[in-house]
């Protein structure tokens, strides 16, 4: 089931309007569930149907003399409905109406944000294709280690992506329960037929045991999977950042024209784009925090919560929503420097090849400890002298006695550290 709610987009999920919207349409589907168990008569039903309304201008002017939003939405539509009033917020307490109407609301913000991963699944898949074979450094603490190529980052993305996918989909599943369950969740005032109906209306599922509320781990998952979803945004953000470094030069973020990058220097081009992702998933983050926080409340209920999610709520979703759309716009129209990325592959002048020329040794029957001491004392005379890494070794007398020429040659090739990138691929993208 997909509400107008969802259809309508993201920018009004969170609204005042919305949100007593969906407070009515849980209301009426309790009406719709009196007069399937015979409590209220189908004239009675087709009269509240027909007159429930409201304005939030209304429902704000009650809620001053009562300082309680669901007494005063229901005195507010009670009031349009006239003698069949009665029967509107039958047998129900507010929790009903506010946890059931919440798990409405972040079932379709999330799914909103599912197509949002689908989208950006296909940028990554698309970059990933792109730049499959091409050559740049892999680097280990921010050192230049070994070759990989640029398409292998992004399918890297691309699978974290999809286990983001699969971590919204079990978030939403598990947020979409409703309860109409009563003041302490024992059913005390109406059936729990009442419950299995309204959910069925709405498309939730009935939570199998309940306080005055729904459990706020239910919660925690969905705001947590957030967070994480935020924070693998970061990480493609903070390596467009690292890579766009002057140093550095492989990527940047596209440049639009008449775009002005500093107020002071006219040369400057700033990932302004992945700087913002980065900011705003520290925000998702503690939302995830306060999410967490909420799973404690006292008893059957206390209200802790509620001022929590009042704002967590639309901030995450809607934030998360919005980084989505960013970081897809940034990986489609990201500039990548292939010959930048070449160049740098090569500035250390070899010395990424140690690896292969040590193995090489010890396939000859060189120990270890020896095979590396020829290796490192070649490494560190390139890297404190500038020299070049293949030169020395080429040099190298005691390394000459166990290798050719041609097999110390082939160790400097780059598509050997790549060989396996078709069956990263296959096993990535299923194909």
């Amino acid at each position: 089931m997909i509400s107008r709610y969802q259809r309508e987009g993201m920018s009004l999920f969170w609204s005042e309007e919305n949100k007593y919207r969906s407070w009515l349409e849980v209301e009426l589907a309790i009406c719709e569930a009196l007069f399937q168990e015979g409590i209220i008569t189908h004239k009675e039903l087709s009269s509240i149907q027909k007159k429930a309304d409201f304005t939030v201008g209304e429902i704000l002017e009650e809620e001053k003399k009562s300082k309680h939003d669901v007494a005063s939405f229901v005195t507010v539509v009670s009031k349009r409905l006239g003698e069949e009033g009665r029967f509107f917020h039958y047998g129900v307490t507010s929790s009903d109406v506010l946890d059931t109407s919440l798990s409405l609301r972040l079932r379709d913000a999330g799914k909103n944000i599912l197509k949002e991963v689908e989208n950006f699944l296909k940028v990554l898949k698309d970059k990933a294709f792109q730049y499959k074979n091409t050559l740049m450094i892999g680097r280990s603490h921010g050192i230049h280690a070994e070759p990989t190529t640029f398409g292998l980052k992004c399918a890297l993305w691309y699978e974290e992506m999809k286990r983001n996918k699969k971590r919204l989909e079990r978030a939403i599943h598990n947020i979409s329960v409703g309860k109409i369950s009563g003041a302490v969740g024992t059913y005390a005032h109406l059936s729990s037929r009442i419950e299995k109906h309204v959910c069925k209306k709405l498309g939730l599922v009935e939570d199998p045991i309940t306080t005055q509320v729904i459990q706020r781990d239910r919660h925690a998952e969905y705001f947590s999977t957030l967070a994480i979803l935020a924070g693998t945004i970061e990480k493609i953000a903070v390596e467009v950042r690292h890579l766009q470094r002057t140093e550095v030069g492989e990527v940047e973020e596209n440049f639009s024209r008449g775009q002005k990058g500093s107020s002071s220097m006219p040369h400057k081009k700033n990932p302004i784009l992945s700087e913002n992702l980065t900011g705003l998933a520290r925000l998702v983050r503690s939302y995830a925090s306060a999410s967490l926080e909420n799973m404690a409340l006292w008893h059957e209920r206390d209200i802790s919560h509620s001022s929590v999610e009042r704002v967590i709520a639309e901030d995450a979703t809607t934030l998360v929503d919005f980084m989505l759309v960013r970081i897809s716009s940034v990986v489609k129209n990201l500039v990548v420097k292939e010959e930048k990325m070449l160049e740098n592959l090569n500035q250390t002048k070899g010395l990424i090849y140690s690896q292969k020329l040590l193995l090489k040794l010890i396939e000859k029957g060189a120990v270890r400890e020896k095979a590396y001491t020829l290796i490192q004392r070649n490494a560190l005379s390139a890297y404190e002298n500038g020299k070049n890494f293949k030169e020395l070794v080429l040099k190298d007398k005691d390394i000459h006695k166990i290798l050719k020429t041609k097999e110390i040659e082939d160790s400097f090739n780059p598509k050997l550290y790549v060989q396996e990138v078709d069956q990263t691929f296959k096993r990535v993208f299923n194909s």
